[in-house]
Order: structure tokens, then C-alpha cells, then sequence
């Protein structure tokens, strides 16, 4: 048996060695009277910037068990370890090893699992191994070309490799927790597994990619890179191959994990006769900050101090019809190109684990629905996207430089001149963004922006710019699928998962989606012998 305490909070001045004095001072017992301990959770409670403090939960055993149940208070309770469950193999027979169609978070984590319990998965993988992928996006960073099968968006470790690494989830429960321990055992900081808002940071992520895939391979499963899937063969309604760039691979279960961007293979299905549905997607800019102004506005007198970092923000308000907020803040982050067709661009954000940059980034968007697109075309959304990013590249030159705007050139009407400062590596244009983006989006950011500043007594947009457009925010499109088999109805031995089917946001979501679509595989099918 063990305790659970809540509500231990240290100063950011105090170690947090002193934890085992403080819960041993809490249970008003003698500090060599706590056997052992550990932290389930801490956070940040900044509410009063004269006494910002660490906020945590703890597991906490006795050195003496039978003192335990004599120990009473508001912030004790027994410890109740959440069960992880997980299926023993299935008895319908598959004829082929279970093929995963992509390597984001949704396939790895299908993979993985699937690995570990013997299944032998083949992954898929467009794009190039992430060493080799490293060096293109570096390349585009430095001027290159774009390469439509390896960038910011396609390769090992899908967007999630370069989209900060943030592992924050408004899920939890033991799914969830065992995804970040699978990610603090791939080379990850063991805090993840307990901090409010875990943090790796893009210069990690590439280890932990890597880590993971030697991982399934170790376990039987196999990864073939530049490997794109370009048609399924159907028969009957029930899948018995997938045609890929480097031939036939035979399969009747494949799990599509190929994120919110694969747009050719969006087209393929819907020419296959695969279901398809418009889904509502976030769509607007990239917001702008000097770090400095953050902090100072978060942390009044303690900002720079060491233990606190780059401050972040969540934003939302009220802007006419609809909401306009905040999403994958990267403090002390760089402003990167989400772009993964030529003639395209758009904009995302990134910060590295030192959160060094002088800059604060955030996306700023609304939901696009389906009165705003103007079709009920199941791609809809993606035809939107494209003519935003469309109409910025051409905006810049066609060279991938970012159009830039003041937020007080935009809000006062006017466009932007000059040199504006910016992380963006590839240099960036001064704009209008007026030219770019969609009216529902520029009367969202002229009524929501004022608003976003009230609580940050004008230190939110002073200094600020705008670059866009943000359109790869979350997909545009869903792939039904039932919600207990998990199987796309009218097609036998499809399995949609993650982001680009329409049922995650963000690299915690989605592996946890994919790690529900193998167990749903396990509970079903034996391993093939095949």
C-alpha cells in the first residue's frame, strides 16, 4: 500500500531534493520515516507573480506500512495505480503481417505495440529515415528546394518530429501515461511522465524517433523508407494489397496513419470509393513575440529566473461569431515552413529544449466549418488550405520567404514596409495579410486581438508581427470508422488512425490513438505465420 498527497508546493527558489522534508513535515512524521516516494505530477502556479511556485503530486510509501493507515487529511488518499489493459492475441486468423501506413505518432505507436506483442508489423514510410530527413529540412532552411517526400511534414517521425514536442493532452488516464513512458524510455526526459506540460523540444525528438523504430524492429516489426503508398487493391469491399512506389505489399489489415497533409493520398481514397467526410479545422496565423515581453507579462519581477524558463500562454476570446486562440505555443521558439508541396506556403512553429530564441511563437486561429468553405465536397477544406497557401507564396516572391505583418499595421488597416523581426530562417517579406487570408479569418483577428491583450497590459501585441497563413493546424478531413472495431465501414481491413483521419490533434493524441487501434487489432486477429 502507498499514499497519494496532493498540494505540495515549492517555491522557485527551493531544490526539489527538499520534497522528501516537505511530505515527511505534511505527514508530521521524521523524514527517515518516508521509505521511498515519487513525484505523479507537478505544475506551475504563476496566479501571483510575487510568489510563483511549483505545484506537486506524490506517491508516497512509509518505511513502516502499518503507520500508513492510521495517516488522515484533506490532500491524502490511498494510491490507486491506474491499470494499463491490454488484450490477449485474438482468434481470427490474418493472412499477412498488419501493415502500418506511415511513421507519426499514430503509426509508431500502432507499430510498437503491435511489435511487442508479437504481430510483426511492416511500416510504410514515404519519406526518408529522420538522420537523412534532418538534413533536407536543414537544406530548405538554408535556401534549397522543397522535396515533396522529405520536409517539415513527411519522413520518420511524420510532423510531430519538428512541431516543438510538445507532450500535453486533454486526455489522460493510463493510455495516456503509457505513451509518455514509451517516449521517457526512448532516450525522453523521465519528467515527462508527470509534468503538467511536458516539454522535449525538436533537437530531441529525432533521438527518440530513431529509438523508437530500432524498437519495433528489435520486437520483429520492419520500417521501409521511401516506400509511398499510392492506390489500394479492393475487391468486394475488402482491402487484399497496397500498391506502393516500390511494388505490390499483399495485406488485409492496414492501419492509415498517414497525418493531416498526405493530400495525394486524400484524392486516392476518394477515387477508391473510401468514405470520406469534411471535418472542421483550425485555419489562421502565426503570432509573433519578443520573449522577453512574455515573460516579463507572465512573471512580473521572478522573469529570467533560472528555474522558470521562456514563459508560454494559452489564449482564447470571443471574436464576433466564433472563438479565436491560441495553440502549439513555442517559447523561445522559431517561426518554420510547414510546406510539403512546391508553389506552397504556410507556417508553423518550433522550439528546441533550451527554449534560446528570443522570440515567443504561437498559432492564432479560428474553426473553419462548412458554411465557410462553401461545399460539402469531402475535400472542401483541403481546396481552402491550398488557396491560402497558394496566394502567400506567390504574395512573396515564390521564393518561400514568410509574409510578415506588424499586428499595429494590421489592425490599423495598412500593410506592413520594411524589415520586421522574425525567427523565420528564410527571411521573410512585409505584407498585407489582408491579400491572404480569408475575410472569416482577417474579422476574427481585427475583433480578437485587442481582446487577447487586456490581460497582458499591452505587452501581448506590442512588438508582435503576423505570418501566414497557419492552415495545417489539424485536418480537414475524416475517414469514418466504427468506433469500437475501429474498421472504415464498406472496407474490410481498413483502419484509419491519428491526425489525418480526422481523430487526434497534436503528438500525445495521436499516439495514444494508434496505440488503440493496435489493441483493437490484438483483441481481434492471431499473429499470421506468414
Amino acid at each position: 500500500m502507498s499514499l497519494r498527497i496532493t498540494n505540495l508546493s515549492l517555491s522557485i527558489d527551493e531544490p526539489e531534493e527538499s520534497l522528501p522534508a516537505r511530505i515527511a513535515a505534511r505527514l508530521r512524521l521524521g523524514e527517515g520515516e518516508i521509505g521511498r516516494w515519487r513525484i505523479l505530477r507537478k505544475s506551475l502556479d504563476a496566479r501571483r507573480r510575487d510568489d510563483i511556485r511549483f505545484v506537486y503530486t506524490a506517491e508516497v510509501a512509509l518505511a513502516d506500512p502499518a503507520a500508513e493507515a492510521s495517516l488522515a487529511g484533506p490532500d491524502l488518499a490511498p494510491f490507486v495505480p491506474e491499470r494499463f489493459d491490454w488484450p490477449e492475441p485474438g482468434a481470427e486468423p490474418m493472412g499477412h503481417r498488419p501493415v502500418v501506413v506511415g511513421s507519426g505518432p499514430a503509426g509508431l505507436f500502432a507499430a510498437y505495440f503491435l511489435a511487442i506483442s508479437g504481430y510483426r508489423p511492416l511500416v510504410l514510410e514515404r519519406g526518408r529515415a529522420v538522420k537523412q530527413r534532418v538534413a533536407d529540412v536543414r537544406r530548405f532552411d538554408e535556401g534549397g528546394p522543397v522535396d515533396p517526400e522529405s520536409n517539415y511534414l513527411f519522413g520518420e517521425g511524420g510532423a510531430g518530429t519538428f512541431s516543438d514536442g510538445k507532450l500535453t493532452s486533454r486526455g489522460s488516464g493510463p493510455d495516456v501515461r503509457r505513451v509518455l513512458e514509451v517516449v521517457a524510455d526512448c532516450h525522453g526526459k523521465p519528467s515527462v511522465v508527470y509534468e503538467h506540460r511536458p516539454h522535449l523540444g525538436s533537437n530531441r525528438l529525432p533521438l527518440i524517433v530513431r529509438t523508437l523504430r530500432r524498437k519495433i524492429e528489435e520486437a520483429g516489426g520492419e520500417v521501409r523508407f521511401e516506400c509511398r503508398v499510392e492506390d489500394l487493391d479492393l475487391r468486394d469491399g475488402r482491402l487484399l494489397g497496397l500498391m506502393t512506389s516500390s511494388g505490390f505489399v499483399p495485406a488485409d489489415v492496414a492501419i492509415l496513419a498517414t497525418g493531416h497533409s498526405a493530400r495525394d493520398t486524400y484524392q486516392m481514397l476518394l477515387r477508391r470509393g473510401v468514405p470520406l467526410q469534411f471535418k472542421p479545422f483550425q485555419f489562421g496565423v502565426r503570432i509573433e513575440q519578443p520573449q522577453e515581453a512574455i515573460d516579463r507579462a507572465r512573471y512580473g519581477p521572478s522573469a529570467g529566473h533560472p528555474s522558470l524558463g521562456a514563459a508560454d500562454y494559452e489564449l482564447a476570446t470571443r471574436a464576433g461569431d466564433r472563438d479565436l486562440f491560441t495553440f502549439c505555443m513555442c517559447a523561445g521558439g522559431y517561426v518554420m515552413a510547414s510546406v510539403s508541396e512546391p508553389g506552397y506556403f504556410c507556417s508553423n512553429g518550433m522550439s528546441e529544449s533550451r527554449h534560446d530564441s528570443p522570440f515567443a511563437n504561437s498559432g492564432l486561429v479560428v474553426t473553419i466549418g462548412r458554411e465557410d468553405v462553401g461545399s460539402d465536397h469531402p475535400l472542401a477544406g483541403v481546396h481552402f488550405q491550398q488557396q491560402a497557401e497558394r496566394r502567400s507564396y506567390l504574395l512573396a516572391g515564390r521564393s518561400y520567404e514568410a509574409p510578415i505583418q506588424w499586428v499595429r499595421d494590421f489592425l490599423a488597416g495598412r500593410g506592413s514596409t520594411g524589415s520586421l523581426p522574425s525567427s523565420y530562417p528564410r527571411g521573410t517579406v512585409a505584407s498585407d495579410l489582408g491579400m491572404i487570408l480569408p475575410p472569416v479569418v482577417l474579422e476574427a483577428l481585427e475583433r480578437g486581438l485587442p481582446r487577447l491583450d487586456r490581460p497582458f497590459r499591452g505587452l501581448f501585441l506590442k512588438g508582435a508581427t503576423l505570418t501566414g497563413p497557419e492552415s495545417r493546424g489539424s485536418a480537414p478531413v475524416r475517414i469514418p470508422r466504427d468506433p469500437t472495431s475501429r474498421e472504415c465501414p464498406g472496407v474490410a481491413g481498413l483502419y484509419p488512425c491519428g491526425e489525418g483521419a480526422g481523430y487526434a490533434g497534436g503528438i500525445v493524441s495521436a499516439a495514444v490513438d494508434g496505440l488503440r487501434t493496435a489493441r483493437a487489432l490484438v483483441g481481434r486477429f492471431s499473429p499470421s505465420e506468414s
